[in-house]
C-alpha cells in the first residue's frame, strides 16, 4: 500500500481555513440516499451534512449502478462528541502499550480517530458510509463500517489486499463513485469520504479548506 498521511500529521493542521458559511443540511429529507440509524443521536447531528457534500453524494449516487445505493452511517459529528472518542482512543492506546509515550498513543489513535481540531467530521465535510441493495441489505466491503485496525488486522484499510474478490469490487465501485464526485478518501478507512475540510484540501492541493467546525 503507498504511503498514508495521517491526520495527526503536521501538514495537516497547516493547512488554511476560508470558511465559506455553508449549512449542514439533513441527508434523511433527500431520496437519492439512505440513511442509518446505527449512529443515530436525539439531535439527529448525525445524519447532517454541509449543502455542498449532499449534493456530490447525489452526484456519486447517479455514478453507480441501478442496484446499489449509498448508505450513510454518520456525517457531521458535534466537537464535544469528537473530544471525547479521541481521549477514548489515546487513553486505550496507552494502556494497551504501557512504554508509549502521549505522542506515539497520539499518533497511532489518529489511524482511525481524528485529532479533534482536525477532524473532518466536526467540519460536516465528512461521511462514514457503505452500499446497499435497493432494499438495503449491505453488501460485502471486507469489514464492517468503523472496524477498527486492530480488530480487523487492518483490513479496514482501503487498499487492503486480502479482502475477497467481491468486497475488492465493491470498495472500487464505491471509491470511483465518490472520487468522480470530488470527495477524497482517508485511507485507514475504507467508508470515510469528505469534500471541503482540511484533509480533502492537503489531498488536492487546494489553497484552503473551505470548511472549519460547523454547529
Amino acid at each position: 500500500m503507498p504511503e498514508i498521511v495521517l491526520l495527526s500529521d503536521p501538514r495537516i493542521a497547516e493547512v488554511a481555513v476560508d470558511e465559506c458559511g455553508e449549512p449542514l443540511v439533513d441527508l434523511r429529507t433527500l431520496e437519492a440516499v439512505r440513511v442509518d440509524g446505527r449512529l443515530a443521536d436525539p439531535e439527529g447531528a448525525f445524519a447532517h451534512v454541509r449543502l455542498s457534500v449532499a449534493d456530490r453524494l447525489i452526484a456519486a449516487q447517479t455514478r453507480l449502478p441501478r442496484t446499489l445505493r449509498l448508505l450513510i452511517v454518520e456525517g457531521f459529528r458535534p466537537a464535544p462528541l469528537q473530544r471525547r472518542y479521541f481521549a477514548e482512543s489515546v487513553a486505550a492506546h496507552l494502556a494497551g502499550h504501557p512504554g508509549w509515550d502521549e505522542q506515539r498513543a497520539h499518533v497511532e489513535a489518529s489511524r482511525y480517530v481524528s485529532p479533534p481540531e482536525v477532524a473532518p467530521h466536526v467540519s460536516g465535510g465528512a461521511v462514514d458510509l457503505t452500499l446497499c441493495t435497493a432494499s438495503g441489505v449491505e453488501v460485502p466491503m471486507g469489514t464492517q463500517v468503523n472496524a477498527t485496525p486492530p480488530e480487523s488486522d487492518e483490513a479496514c484499510y482501503t487498499g487492503f489486499p486480502g479482502i475477497s474478490a467481491e468486497a475488492r469490487r465493491n470498495r472500487d465501485v464505491l471509491g470511483e463513485a465518490m472520487t468522480s464526485a470530488g470527495f477524497v478518501n482517508y485511507p485507514t478507512e475504507w467508508w470515510h469520504w469528505s469534500y471541503g475540510d482540511r484533509y480533502w484540501a492537503f489531498s488536492t492541493g487546494s489553497r484552503s479548506a473551505r470548511y472549519g467546525p460547523a454547529s
